[in-house]
């Protein structure tokens, strides 16, 4: 139902950039920092060796979780993991004191070191970050405790950790994303909502195959999803709580179709496409009392609304000016001011949770993009270019955007990759089966 190809959302990106501190190669005047600003053009090296196992119990847990933690930081782009291979020291004490000159040596900048006991079903983990150059830490007294079939969980968390204090940013490694999973044919696909951690484990069906599904987003709390069901025949849009999987349909006039929701950043109203009568316009909707309001009144098509995250402003598409363009209105409707000027034709548009741009998908010369810009539509950059890129949607921190990218082909494969905000580090997602319509929690709780 929208111009391009589907409902779903567009890969927003920022400018993510290293730029080492000044004297990073000899004695530091502070901590170890990473700013993220512009393209990244040396990552920084770092070591993770295996966590001391403090008991017999989390031996295979000490490795784990150092393995999941180095795979969190080195996919960002921002860092470059060094082999066990080239280390010097054996780290086999979380006590002892540790041996710069060793981890110098190797050109290791940073050092995560941990110790993990288990009792029962219970873990503990202790951790350090080390600022190898100027030989301080970067964190005293630190640790997480859960239970041993959530321990890729407290791996996310550390990670999150030091990612957050050696650049300064938020984390978003301890995420989950919703997206919906594709088997079959490209002429009997079929399609059923999953939620995974943001790394493509866990994976969890939320729905059957029985009835085709589209366009899943997260509530901002992260307990609930929206989609859009043909269950009926008809587009219907349903709230599905993630951790009973109840769900009940958000009801519609007869004789509409509505489609394309989300949720306000407050997670009380849902704004959506509604088509009647053979015009399709944007509403919003209490969740809890079904009453809508109606945003835009035009002939033309407007779909795919995004709140800012403020929830004072919505961006949406809409083909008023003769082609699929941008524009932004605030959220209680009036008047709309367009932001894209460039070739091509621009849809759905998402925007970042750090409300300093919004993503889209633009179609222009026969490929597709995923690309940003700025709120004003200035400072247009294009992440991505392939036969069918599309369904972004921002990670937590506004640093990576998840879409979907379909293979040219009679298979016509769909797969979730992501992409950093400079458009350098691009990764495929893996998933058990096809993936498309990805939609990123925020952080858990």
């Amino acid at each position: 139902m929208t111009f391009l190809r589907t409902a779903s959302a567009i890969v927003c990106a920022c400018a993510l950039a290293l730029v080492l501190p000044t004297g990073m190669a000899s004695a530091q005047q502070g901590p170890l920092r990473i700013t993220i600003e512009e393209g990244i053009i040396q990552p920084l090296p770092f070591a993770v060796p295996d966590f001391q196992a403090e008991t017999d119990e989390a031996a295979q847990l000490a490795g784990d979780l150092a393995r999941v933690i180095a795979a969190d930081l080195e996919g960002t782009g921002v860092f470059r993991e060094i082999p066990s291979s080239a280390f010097i020291a054996q780290y086999t004490d979380f006590e002892t004191a540790v041996q710069y000159s060793d981890w110098k040596a190797i050109n290791a900048q940073a050092l995560v070191t941990g110790a993990v006991s288990v009792s029962g079903t219970n873990v503990n983990v202790k951790f350090r970050v080390y600022d190898v150059v100027s030989g301080t830490t970067l964190g005293e007294g630190l640790q997480f405790s859960g239970t041993t079939d959530g321990w890729r969980r407290m791996a996310h968390k550390i990670a999150d950790e030091v990612y957050s204090r050696i650049t300064g940013e938020g984390g978003y490694f301890d995420s989950r994303v919703v997206y919906v999973s594709e088997t079959g044919p490209k002429d009997d696909r079929k399609k059923r909502l999953a939620v995974m951690d943001y790394d493509g484990a866990n994976v969890r069906y939320l729905t059957d195959s029985s009835a085709l599904v589209l366009a899943p987003r997260f509530s901002p709390t992260g307990d609930r999803v929206l989609y859009t069901s043909y269950e009926s025949g008809f587009p219907r849009i349903n709230v599905l709580d993630v951790g009973s999987v109840q769900q009940r349909v958000l009801e519609s006039a007869e004789g509409t179709m509505s489609f394309a929701p989300r949720f306000s950043p407050s997670g009380q109203t849902v704004v959506y496409s509604l088509t009647q009568g053979g015009n399709t316009d944007i509403y919003t909707m209490d969740i809890n009392s079904g009453q809508s309001v109606r945003l835009t009144n035009t002939p033309s098509i407007e779909t795919a609304p995004s709140f800012s995250p403020d929830g004072n402003r919505i961006v949406f598409e809409s083909d008023r000016s003769g082609s699929p363009q941008l524009y932004i209105m605030s959220a209680g409707g009036g008047e709309a001011q367009r932001i894209s000027f460039g070739e091509g034709r621009y849809g759905t548009p998402v925007w970042s949770p750090r409300g300093d741009l919004v993503a889209f998908t633009k179609q222009n010369a026969g490929r597709f993009h995923i690309g940003v810009m700025r709120t004003d539509g200035s400072e247009e950059r294009l992440l991505t270019a392939s036969f069918l890129d599309e369904g972004p949607t921002w990670a937590p921190n506004g640093r990576v955007i998840m879409f979907t990218r379909e293979t040219q082909g009679e298979d016509g494969a769909s797969s979730l990759y992501s992409v950093d905000i400079t458009g350098r580090v691009l990764r495929k997602v893996a998933t058990p089966e096809g993936g498309s319509d990805p939609s990123w929690s925020p952080l858990q709780q």
